[in-house]
Order: C-alpha cells, then structure tokens, then sequence
C-alpha cells in the first residue's frame, strides 16, 4: 500500500499495544542511487542490529518473541519488496503479538532505522505529508483542456475537455465588418470554453479536493481564464507553469515537482519569521522544547514547528499520557514515568491526534536560534 494520507498516520497513533513493545522499520530503498545488493546489505545489517536490541531488552518473554516475530516478518517482507517494488522506500509497522501488521511503500527514501517502542514511530510520515500537497493541474489551450492529479511525486491524468472554438481568424481573409463579426464568435466561443473549463476545474475540486491550483495557458491567456474562476479556486492557484497541453505526463511532473519545492520551501521560511516575530513580541508562541511541551500538556498548542529531525528523549506518564524532558515521577498522579526514545516523535503525535498541524523546518534556519521547535498558541494561560 503506498502512503498518500494523514488518515495512515492516524490509524498508527491510535494503534494500542496494551503494553506490547512494537516495531517501526524504515528503509530507503530508492534504487535511482542505490543498487540491490546495497540495499540487501542495508536490510540486512539493519534487522541484525534491530535484533540484537530487541534480545538485550529487559521486556518479558512474550514481548521479546513478538519483537523477533515483528523482524522476521519485516526480513521475508523486505526481500519480497526489493523485487516486486520499485517504490523509493518502505515503511512497515508490526506488533506480531496483537495481530497488527502494516506495510507502506514511501515516495522517497527515509533514514534507515528500526524503532522498538510502546508506541509507533510515525515522524518520517509526518515529515513526508508536510513534505508534498495535493495539487490540481490543469493545462489550457484554445482547443484543449487536461487536467492531472499530483500528489506524493506521483502524477495521474483525471479528466480533459474538447473545444469547438474556431481557428483564428487569417489576416486578410475577411475584411470590414465581416472580419469583426467573425471575431467576435471566435472570441465568444472562447469565453464559453474558458467558462466551462472553470466548471469543471470547480466539479474536480469537490470529487478530488486538491490544496493548490497549477495552471498553464498558452496565448497569454490566462487572466481571461482565471476571471471564470470561482473565488475559491482563485485562492489556490500558486503557480503558472510553461508546460502545454501536448507534453508528456513525465515532463510535466518534473515541472511540476521543481515549481512545488520551491513554493514548499519559501512556506517554511515564512512560518519560522511568523513565528519568531510572534516569540519575540511575547505573543501566541511558544519556543525550545521545555516550554513547548509544557504548553502542550496544557492543550495550548494549536499547530507545532519543528527542525527536521530534531530529536531528544524524555519520559511519558503512563496514565495520562503527560510529556516530561526529565520527571522521574508523574506530579499529577506520581506514578513513575516511562521512557520515550524521542519525546519530539510523542509532541508530534499528540498534535496530529487532536487534529492540530505540524510544519517541518529544512535546517539550518532562524527556528535553531530558539531551541529547534516551538509552536503556535490557541491562546495564553
């Protein structure tokens, strides 16, 4: 199954191992720049560490089986993938002892690693969902609309439409009021063609929500078109593209994936300058990881921005789920709390789990200067 929503991630967070450890493989599998025997090796070694953890773990018998299980499983499942799959690279989530098994094929290769915790390791999901958007392109001609669907690198043809718009009219051809007349029907029809194809490009939207409109209009005609648009969908176009309507599906995402990044990355830089202008007039923010966590525990947090793997371990209360960098008992309910490989990994699920928002940071950038996470308040306390 390839990973395309935010619906995987949420099935994995509520996933509850009822004190079962559970295992979260990663690979990269991208054989553009890795060849097969590479990755074997990598698989390879990466299982063999994995299941040398999982023996040196002071977890009772059945648990240390199903963790062995979870990793066999992973070895045959692995195996089979590097000759079946050509995805760029794999995720599988396994707790072999309650019967749950998830394999995801990833659009690009993660860092290698294998997670055994008390909960699944879903940060590389989060980072790769905030990494792409769904985005409707259409390309326009007098005589020709297409529209493809392009999401997780990948790119699908969803619709196209015909018109009967005239060719030009010829200079010369026609003279006096007759060559007006005739114009005058050719530009009419091209008006009624431009308004239904911002019909269609409305009903797409509604049957294939998509977050950003890429258009490209050949003849300079795009403000004509874009006048048709419902205000909704003039919101969403972010980008006019030089690719027309006869190139190549190929060709058109290659456009499409260099226009994305870099819309991607100027999001980013504009986040991190809300949020520190935010930080620094003591506004709704917050920043470093301490106070982060804190204004999470209290349900402060409405959307969370972190360092691309930034990571730190820290405790949980097994009660009520609080996050700690460093309390050996729970002061609630003073229970002694567990630890957590990667308390950003929790930070970040908790915010997905009450449906908040999570921006992942390139580094280096102005974020590192306040601690590498902070996040955006609902209000102070």
């Amino acid at each position: 199954m390839k990973f395309q929503s935010r619906s995987q991630i949420e099935v994995l967070t509520k996933f509850k191992g009822q004190d079962d450890l559970v295992t979260s493989f990663f690979m990269d599998t991208d054989k553009g720049r890795l060849n097969r025997k590479e990755i074997q090796l990598a698989l390879k070694n990466l299982l063999n560490d994995a299941k040398a953890r999982a023996c040196a773990l002071a977890a009772a018998k059945g648990k240390t089986e199903s963790l062995i299980r979870d990793l066999d499983l992973i070895a045959d499942y692995g195996a089979q993938a590097l000759t079946a799959s050509n995805g760029a690279g794999l995720a599988i989530f396994s707790c072999s002892r309650r019967g749950f098994w998830q394999p995801l094929e990833l659009p690009h290769g993660p860092r290698n690693r294998v997670i055994i915790d008390a909960n699944f390791y879903v940060r590389p999901l989060a980072a790769i969902l905030d990494k792409y958007s769904s985005i409707c392109v259409l390309l326009l001609s007098r005589r020709e609309a297409r529209w493809y669907d392009v999401s997780m690198g990948e790119i699908k043809a969803i619709d196209d439409l015909k018109s009967d718009v005239p060719g030009r009219v010829r200079e010369g051809g026609f003279e006096g009021t007759e060559a007006k007349k005739i114009e005058r029907h050719v530009d009419a029809k091209l008006q009624d063609f431009f308004k239904k194809t911002a019909q269609r490009t409305f009903d797409l939207n509604k049957k294939h929500p998509f977050e950003w409109l890429f258009i490209s209009c050949e003849e300079n005609h795009g403000v004509d078109f874009e006048a048709h648009l419902h205000s909704y969908l003039r919101d969403k176009v972010k980008a006019r593209l030089h690719s027309r309507v006869n190139d190549s599906p190929a060709k058109v995402l290659q456009e499409v994936l260099e226009v994305e990044a870099r819309l991607k990355k100027a999001e980013e830089e504009e986040t991190v300058q809300k949020l520190v202008a935010e930080i620094e007039r003591g506004g709704l923010a917050a920043s470093g990881l301490r106070d982060t966590i804190h204004r999470l525990n209290q349900f402060e947090v409405q959307s969370l921005v972190v360092t691309h793997n930034f990571s730190k371990a820290g405790r949980i209360c097994p009660t009520h789920k609080i996050l700690y960098l460093d309390e050996l008992k729970c002061p609630i309910c003073d229970k002694k709390t567990d630890v957590v490989q990667d308390i950003v990994d929790e930070a970040i699920e908790t915010v997905l789990k009450r449906n908040g928002a999570v921006k992942h940071i390139t580094p280096p950038s102005k974020l590192d200067r306040y601690g590498q996470i902070g996040a955006f308040l609902k209000y102070k306390a």
